[in-house]
C-alpha cells in the first residue's frame, strides 16, 4: 500500500507560515463586523431605552433596529466600494 505525504513533505520540508494576507483578511473581517452590530444594536438599545421613557413598547425598539440595520447596509455598501 502507498503511503500518503506527510505535511512537511508536501509544503517542502518547511514549516507552513501564514500568508500575508491573513493580517489583511482578519482587519477586514474585524471592520465588517463592527459595521454591522455597532449601528443595529446601538440603536436597539436607544430605542428601547426611549420606549420604556415613553411607553411606546415596542414601537421605538422597532423603529431602532430597522434604522440601525438600514445604517448597516449603507456602512457596509461604503466598505465594499471603497474595497473596489
Amino acid at each position: 500500500m502507498s503511503k500518503l505525504p506527510s505535511d512537511s513533505e508536501k509544503t517542502g520540508g518547511h514549516d507552513a507560515s501564514p500568508q500575508p494576507g491573513a493580517a489583511y483578511l482578519i482587519m477586514s473581517m474585524m471592520d465588517t463586523t463592527w459595521r454591522m452590530f455597532v449601528p443595529t444594536i446601538g440603536l436597539l438599545l436607544v430605542g428601547n431605552a426611549l420606549d420604556e421613557y415613553f411607553g411606546t413598547k415596542p414601537w421605538l425598539l422597532l423603529a431602532g433596529a430597522v434604522l440601525g440595520g438600514a445604517i448597516a447596509a449603507i456602512l457596509i455598501k461604503l466598505q465594499l466600494a471603497k474595497g473596489r
